[in-house]
């Protein structure tokens, strides 16, 4: 877990892909306790380079719809543990 004031960057909590789009599921400590946050983009290659794009295409929506679903299940998947460890103390 990060702290919010650490200006250092950290690694994704966890990734969803699903062909060229993806979801970074970001997890940041609160004082109220591990918040997530998810970015979504189109990846594509400009020549030797990999690149992200936040514009979607048509074909693109439903993939951008099944990515987010996925990672709203992690999170949740994932919220639910640690609410459970916690009561548990």
């Amino acid at each position: 877990m990060h702290n919010v004031a650490n200006s250092t960057p950290h690694a994704p909590a966890h990734n969803v892909r699903l062909g060229r789009i993806k979801a970074t599921i970001w997890e940041n400590m609160t004082e109220h306790g591990v918040r997530h946050n998810v970015s979504i983009a189109r990846i594509y290659k400009d020549g030797e380079h990999w690149k992200e794009s936040s514009y979607f295409r048509r074909d693109d929506l439903p993939l951008v719809l099944k990515v987010a679903d996925m990672a709203h299940s992690w999170i949740y998947e994932h919220s639910g543990s640690q609410r459970a460890s916690s009561d548990s103390e």
